[in-house]
């Protein structure tokens, strides 16, 4: 039977704003309950810490000159339990039966000076990462008495052993591997136990061919039964939308305009809270009353015409985190499109988990002629031509005031894009029709008659 003894959870991080929630929401979900965590911060300029500090974690250690080893070391001198797990903050448990395994694991054997345990790659990794972890990573337990092998992303290890042969805390890369080799040196054994298992964003990368690397990575999901790869749940992480007005909000068919963007947040299966972000009192009273939240007023200069809305959203943002609002995801949402669905939401933000992205934006597909305009008087046009359209090359615009679905860190930085980019294309076109003015309201007062919400 396992024992009950305090496990010391070991997290080194920087700048994982990103991944510590999903982790720590595994770990604090554990049938094993008996354990501490303690984070190993380097510098972490993003979100981190204060996310994690929304858990029970016991110690957050600051290190300015990272070395890994030197960082696992300093977290455990700073624990207090018998056990010692090592884990990335970007690797996953994938059960709540993890800790436990592992527990049971390294109490087998007396020698085993450390248990490492199953990697298993995100949807998103890599071809050459995928079929690292696919390869190294088996579903045999595997018990090691010449292989040195160790991997400290996913790892238990005993406390008394370590003191008798701490990491090296000198060395850039590869601490877990000397490690490896030290105990076995002693006669100490090592095991790998699949059962405690994780989704990791990245392996054991060798770059190589990329074609050839997605064929291999093919055929051995073709071939394993048991395969999978990870996906963060929307469920259960802190999903946001922000929307921003600028003055009073109008009237569309009796209702404010405001309602029908604040509706569609609210339908959404996986926002949590929808916040409007304005200048004015009126709207903010009128958007509270539908059942968004107000907790600031921006100041009126944030809505001068030179102002952009990223400008806007980084104020927004810096508002709520202030107040100790910390999102994962940011949900940007114009009131100007009232015929927006809630599920093209909800699949906006599917996709960004599940493809990766740094940002997902609503598009249309545009069969026209592209033009640019290089001045008053003189277009370019920038597609490739008068061709039959099921030959015609996909050119999709975005719609960033539709749905853009983003991380905080971008819009920190004053920007709704990173660098990875996905674009959602609308097979709904009535979505994207826009009011900016009289008119525009007149047409969608028009289409709301027969828009089923």
């Amino acid at each position: 039977m396992t024992s009950k003894k305090l496990v010391s959870i070991i997290i080194r991080t920087k700048n994982e704003e990103r991944w510590i929630t999903p982790c720590l929401e595994s770990i604090f979900n554990q049938t094993y309950k008996n354990f501490e965590v303690i984070i190993v911060d380097n510098c972490s300029v993003d979100k981190t810490i204060q996310k994690a500090e929304q858990f029970k974690i016991s110690k957050v250690i600051k290190i300015k000159k990272f070395l890994p080893g030197k960082a696992i070391n300093l977290g455990i001198k700073h624990s207090k339990g018998k056990y010692i797990v090592i884990l990335s903050a970007h690797a996953i448990p994938t059960n709540n039966s993890w800790l436990q395994n592992f527990v049971k694991a390294i109490e087998e054997d007396k020698k085993y000076a450390g248990v490492y345990g199953r990697q298993e790659p995100m949807s998103f990794s890599s071809a050459a990462d995928k079929r690292d972890m696919l390869l190294v990573f088996g579903l045999d337990r595997k018990y090691q008495i010449k292989d040195s092998f160790f991997h400290n992303a996913n790892s238990i290890i005993r406390k008394d052993v370590w003191k008798k042969i701490p990491f090296d805390d000198k060395i850039t890369n590869i601490e877990d591997r000397i490690w490896g080799q030290e105990v076995l040196k002693k006669n100490y054994k090592i095991l790998y136990e699949p059962e405690s298992s994780v989704y990791h964003y990245h392996g054991i990368h060798q770059e190589g061919n990329s074609k050839r690397l997605s064929n291999v990575v093919k055929i051995i999901e073709s071939k394993q039964k048991n395969y999978k790869t990870g996906k963060l749940n929307p469920a259960k992480i802190n999903i946001v939308s922000i929307i921003p007005v600028r003055g009073e909000t109008q009237k569309i068919s009796g209702k404010y305009q405001l309602s029908y963007t604040i509706k569609a947040a609210k339908k959404s299966k996986f926002i949590k809270d929808v916040f409007v972000s304005t200048d004015s009192n009126k709207t903010a009273e009128i958007a509270k009353s539908l059942g968004a939240k107000c907790p600031f007023i921006r100041p009126a200069h944030l809505s001068d015409p030179h102002v952009n809305l990223e400008t806007v959203q980084k104020y927004s943002l810096r508002k709520l985190e202030q107040k100790g609002i910390l999102p994962d995801l940011v949900v940007h949402l114009e009131e100007t499109f009232p015929l927006r669905s809630y599920k093209m939401i909800d699949e906006m933000i599917t996709r960004l988990l599940q493809g990766g992205y740094d940002t997902v934006i609503a598009a249309h597909r545009e069969i026209g002629s592209m033009w640019y305009e290089k001045n008053e008087k003189n277009f370019e046009r920038i597609d490739k031509g008068d061709i039959p359209r099921e030959f015609k090359e996909k050119t999709l615009v975005g719609i960033q005031g539709l749905c853009c679905i983003t991380h905080p860190e971008f819009v920190r930085k004053g920007s709704l894009l990173g660098k990875k980019i996905g674009l959602f294309e609308l097979k709904d076109k009535l979505s994207t029709f826009e009011v900016r003015n009289k008119i525009d309201r007149f047409t969608a007062e028009k289409l709301i008659k027969n828009f089923v919400f």
